[in-house]
């Protein structure tokens, strides 16, 4: 490996660990590392820049952030609560259960597993409460639930693993659907395990009535994800052109069907979605010259034959990368790992005969349960600010729901038509 290489990503750990924000960590180890190589014309950086940018996939970031905005402030995440505590609140547990299921149904308008935590956990929260749960489960239940708003579609960290991979974004939206659904059912069985061993209150009875009244109201919001998904495949629009697609269905939905939210109300939403986006396509268009000039420097190849000299199969290579994941999730952010590692890690798995899709979805869900793994999970940090519990104490109830989301990720990474079943039906 060139001196140049190794600079970029010392320069980047280095950063990193004294608490330089990701972007800018990144592009100080693209700058040094460009210096130190000599051979590399500086105005590369601007090219580089301008074309990780001039993405016609990339406008559906900012279009998933505002429609998910504009859906979690319209009243469609309480809607989805009232239909999940019809559904599922009267088994044992049942308030635990409608978190979950609510995050679920909530994930697939979201994209964002931060968005999920707190919609459904500013919610749900007081309710778990209210019904005697303890504080720090109420607040672990949220956290884990959110995990799921970036694996169920529409995922916007699944839109970046497209984009900087190459793998297409239609089917890994698609891939992401079963694997969100077995997941939010595994932990469903968890929750109620738990709430019979420590005799969780529920509901009094099921109430066929009440499914029937909160499902009518919360169909509009149910609906979302197959209109986008049915779109796409049926090839009445793009995964671009769906992200817009979602954003005049809330408007439609939220303004004149629900009528909670006012053509005034979407500015100061739009202007929240503009920051948003700004923030994350500096970030993006910068892990993609990083992506460049790990490329170039052949890193790939090296951690390649690394990889290989240790790993005699894909399953090895597989549960490496699980191990390598749930580490890097426990301590850093899930943009920046995605952006750091799925450029040197894809092109390997393709190497070992892993399905590029499954590989991404596999890849996906691991970022998404270190989101609420401690010491350093996102999802976690929402609900402990929500809860105003100690997030240690919020950690230590997470720990049952991480061995379960483990579970899953192996299975989803030994059983690939888990991930590529859907995908393969509309090729």
């Amino acid at each position: 490996m060139s001196t140049a290489a190794i600079i970029l990503i010392v320069t980047l750990f280095i950063a990193m660990i004294i608490g330089v924000p990701i972007v800018w960590s990144l592009g100080l180890a693209c700058v040094l590392s460009i210096f130190a190589d000599g051979k590399i014309p500086i105005t590369i950086i601007s090219q580089r820049l301008f074309t990780g940018s001039d993405s016609f996939s990339m406008l559906a970031i900012p279009a998933f952030i505002l429609a998910g905005d504009i859906m979690s402030k319209g009243g469609l995440s309480r809607r989805l609560v009232d239909f999940a505590n019809a559904l599922v609140g009267w088994i044992a547990g049942g308030v635990s259960l409608v978190s979950i299921v609510a995050c679920t149904f909530f994930a697939a308008i979201s994209g964002s597993s931060v968005a999920t935590t707190a919609a459904i956990g500013g919610l749900m929260y007081p309710e778990m409460v209210k019904r005697g749960y303890p504080k720090d489960y109420s607040s672990a239940i949220q956290a884990i639930g959110g995990t799921l708003g970036i694996v169920i579609p529409p995922s916007i960290v699944l839109v970046i693993y497209g984009n900087i991979t190459g793998v297409s974004v239609a089917d890994l939206l698609m891939a992401g659907v079963i694997p969100g659904i077995v997941c939010g059912i595994a932990l469903c069985i968890a929750a109620f395990v738990i709430a019979k061993k420590n005799n969780f209150p529920k509901e009094d009875k099921f109430e066929p009535k009440r499914l029937g009244v909160t499902f009518k109201d919360a169909i509009w919001a149910l609906l979302m994800p197959f209109i986008i998904l049915g779109g796409i495949y049926s090839g009445i629009f793009t995964p671009t052109e769906s992200a817009v697609v979602a954003v005049f269905y809330g408007i439609i939905v939220c303004v004149f069907i629900y009528k909670e939210l006012s053509f005034k109300d979407l500015w100061p939403i739009m202007k929240n979605t503009s920051k948003a986006t700004a923030n994350l396509m500096l970030l993006v268009v910068t892990a993609q010259l990083f992506g460049w000039l790990i490329t170039y420097y052949r890193i790939p190849i090296v951690v390649t034959d690394m990889f290989m000299s240790v790993a005699s199969n894909k399953y090895i290579f597989l549960i490496m990368v699980n191990v390598l994941l749930i580490i890097f999730g426990m301590f850093m952010e899930v943009g920046a790992t995605n952006l750091i590692l799925a450029p040197i890690l894809a092109p390997i798995a393709v190497a070992f005969g892993v399905d590029p899709v499954q590989f991404g979805l596999v890849f996906v869900f691991l970022l998404a349960m270190g989101q609420a793994t401690p010491p350093f999970g996102t999802t976690m940090f929402v609900a402990a600010g929500i809860s105003e519990e100690p997030v240690s104490e919020v950690a230590k109830r997470i720990l049952p729901f991480t061995a379960v989301q483990i579970a899953c990720a192996l299975l989803f990474s030994f059983v690939p038509a888990l991930s590529t079943f859907l995908p393969s039906l509309v090729k």
